[in-house]
């Protein structure tokens, strides 16, 4: 039998973040911890050891997950106890994905499902071939963009993540020269636009794309429009530059319905809110998805198994003689308190320091 164990935090951002939703002031989530202490195993060891895994709940409702109201509430009704990962999940309604994710990292941090670093090491395997992973820089939207890509770029990025549809469209493309004059040849950038496009203005951007270094468009238009589906599917069949899906991802239903439909656009995750991220990763690695891993402005504990999984990823692709794309995790320091912070990235994120990231640490602050 497992102790699940969960603790409630609300934390501060350093700076309130604006979203299309309003401004965004605080983190809410819940830390996971289960534990196992396996008599058999102990003596066989004559170690004693339990088995210890943390994971994050971290709800976003507006994008599709459960409140934090429904997570705690699945997670109290776990009755702190189960007899495996099978049986916390059976307990906890499919619609909370956040919390479904965050009792499958645990699981898989703790006792025999343990992945990564520790369990390679155990094995015996080779050494990994990912060390690092690029990590796309991340601008403000308007004129703010020319004074911040040049510590960017002095920092290391090559690739970033512009914030569109704040502006007429006029404004932003002609900042767009303004910033694709700055970078050095072989530089991207990704144009997010948050779904904050109509039909017209998505083309009219669409196209100019095309005939510049654009890595992807980042959701031209609102997921959550009357016919938003077939208008992007359109979009990318009707104009060369690819097209990346981010709030139309919001929970495993539409992970399925696009996998469906044969979407063969970029994919923005978030691990964090995929109820079971490691199954739906393998059907997307089935059907050849094109992967961008994302936060969900989790704290380090979430951040530690969503890194672990993008890492994973990296190798498979690294393996097949391919490179993943640079990550969406570009954003710390996020907290007020630091100690909630994920691995200092800069353009890059060491695996290394996703693997010294010490859950225990942020839940005894909150304890």
């Amino acid at each position: 039998m497992w102790t699940i164990e969960h603790r409630a935090y609300r934390l501060p951002f350093r700076a309130v973040v604006r979203t299309a939703h309003g401004p965004w002031a605080e983190r809410e989530g819940f830390l996971i911890r289960v534990v196992k202490a396996d008599a058999a195993a102990a003596k066989a060891e004559n170690t004693g050891r339990a088995w210890v895994g943390w994971g994050e709940a971290a709800p976003l409702p507006w994008f599709g997950t459960e409140s934090v109201a429904e997570a705690g509430a699945a997670l109290a009704g776990l009755r702190a106890e189960a007899r495996d990962l099978g049986d916390a999940l059976a307990r906890v309604p499919a619609e909370c994905g956040a919390t479904r994710a965050g009792l499958a990292a645990a699981w898989a941090m703790a006792g025999e499902g343990e992945t990564g670093d520790a369990a390679d090491a155990a094995k015996g395997n080779a050494e990994p071939a990912v060390k690092f992973l690029p990590v796309a820089g991340l601008l403000p939207a308007g004129r703010a963009v020319l004074d911040a890509v040049g510590p960017a770029l002095e920092r290391g990025h090559r690739v970033f993540k512009w914030k569109v549809g704040v502006g007429t469209a006029a404004d932003e493309l002609a900042l767009l020269d303004d910033l694709l004059g700055r970078l050095p040849a072989g530089a991207k950038v990704r144009l997010d636009a948050n779904g904050a496009w109509d039909r017209r203005t998505a083309e009219r951007w669409l196209a100019a794309a095309a005939e510049r270094p654009i890595d992807y468009v980042e959701q031209p238009v609102a997921a959550d429009t009357r016919g938003s589906e077939d208008l992007l599917r359109g979009l990318a069949e009707d104009y060369p530059v690819a097209i990346a899906l981010d709030e139309s991802l919001g929970g495993v239903g539409d992970i399925d319905r696009w996998l469906a439909a044969g979407w063969r656009g970029v994919w923005v995750i978030k691990p964090a809110l995929l109820g079971e991220p490691e199954a739906v990763l393998a059907r997307l690695a089935a059907a050849g998805a094109d992967l961008v891993f994302g936060s969900a402005l989790e704290t380090r504990v979430g951040a530690r198994a969503g890194l672990r999984l993008a890492f994973a990823h990296a190798e498979r692709l690294a393996a097949a003689g391919g490179r993943a794309r640079a990550l969406g995790y570009g954003v710390w320091p996020l907290f007020a308190d630091a100690r909630a912070d994920g691995p200092a990235t800069g353009a890059f994120v060491r695996r290394e320091d996703v693997a010294r990231i010490n859950p225990e640490e942020l839940w005894n602050a909150l304890g």
